[in-house]
């Protein structure tokens, strides 16, 4: 999933869209141990999908604090 991508979701999608990415990580990770995996890339990929979900919901979190006036320090 591209960033471009990700941004367009709301938080409700980015939050289905993460879990499903972690789940394909543990399903990926069980596989790759029991030697079923064929493209050990495709787990690398995953992971780096879930950063960015992560990143953009980070994003959007800090975004909504800022407006509202809260201070982090």
């Amino acid at each position: 999933m591209d960033i471009s991508e990700i941004k367009a979701l709301n938080d409700e999608q980015i939050k289905e869209e993460l879990e499903k990415a972690r789940r394909e990580v543990f399903d990926l990770r069980f596989r790759a141990v029991t030697r079923q995996l064929d493209n050990t890339s495709e787990n690398r990929l995953v992971r780096k999908t879930v950063a960015r979900l992560l990143t953009v919901q980070r994003e959007r979190e800090l975004l909504t604090s800022e407006s509202r006036g809260e201070n982090g320090s």
